[in-house]
């Protein structure tokens, strides 16, 4: 590390047991962060400003108007960019040692499978129930780390699952027929701090997760009700019937 880096990441690198070692393991990680709405724009500020050394950013969308009131990264002259160039632009001015990937397209099982060895860590930040099934199933097939988030109306979700390590429980176990109809954003609607909220924790796990400081558990769901301010952890189950880890 120089001395520009010693000095921009200071007071990380003075926490007990994250030191220079965690920082360097940051930097040398690799991280691809699926969908740049509310959750995955403000998780992918939080890892490039941490100093994570790699980010690939997928999506497909474009900033909308209605963006703007949860999607912090994002400005009014962003309308109508895609939403990754528009976070690869905001990345860029915090932090220019960050190497930016764009994705510009939806990833279908066949093209993620491809392309996720060469990551350490996924970031589902996706508001598809089939895409989430996709990559946790990908994920668990090839051992990699998933930290999943979700929001939606005053309510949020993060579950970590460390299939580098643990084969049994995965997302599948919590959500085997769950369905897309009438669970989004633009029908149910949703309040931005919640989604800043979830987008942060799923950015802390994947820092402690990257840096091997702190701890993670594997398959605890954090429910988060914003309208009462009250937090749930619920430790999960394998279903004996699960088609991905049973």
């Amino acid at each position: 590390m120089n001395e520009l880096q010693l000095e921009r990441y200071s007071r990380q690198i003075l926490l007990p047991n994250f030191d220079i070692e965690g920082q360097q393991k940051l930097m040398q990680a690799k991280v691809m962060v699926i969908g740049l709405g509310g959750l995955g724009n403000i998780a992918a500020c939080y890892l490039a400003a941490a100093g994570v050394g790699h980010l690939t950013l997928v999506d497909d969308d474009v900033v909308e108007l209605s963006n703007l009131a949860r999607q912090v990264l994002y400005r009014q002259d962003d309308i109508e960019l895609p939403k990754a160039k528009a976070a690869q632009v905001q990345i860029a001015e915090m932090n220019d040692e960050v190497e930016v990937e764009l994705l510009l397209e939806r990833l279908d099982e066949d093209s993620l499978a491809k392309k996720i060895n060469h990551y350490d860590l996924i970031l589902d930040c996706t508001d598809n129930f089939a895409i989430r099934q996709v990559i946790n199933k990908l994920c668990h097939k090839y051992h990699k780390n998933l930290v999943s988030g979700a929001a939606i109306r005053w309510e949020g979700q993060v579950q970590s699952f460390l299939f580098a390590t643990h084969n049994t429980i995965c997302y599948q176990c919590l959500y085997p027929n769950l369905s897309d109809t009438n669970l989004n954003c633009s029908q149910s609607g949703i309040i931005s701090p919640v989604v800043g909220t979830i987008g942060v924790l799923q950015s802390l796990d994947a820092i402690k997760i990257l840096s091997g400081c702190g701890r993670v558990q594997h398959a605890k769901l954090r429910v988060f009700d914003g309208f009462d301010g009250i937090w749930r952890d619920i430790n999960l189950t394998q279903d004996p019937e699960c088609v991905i880890c049973s």
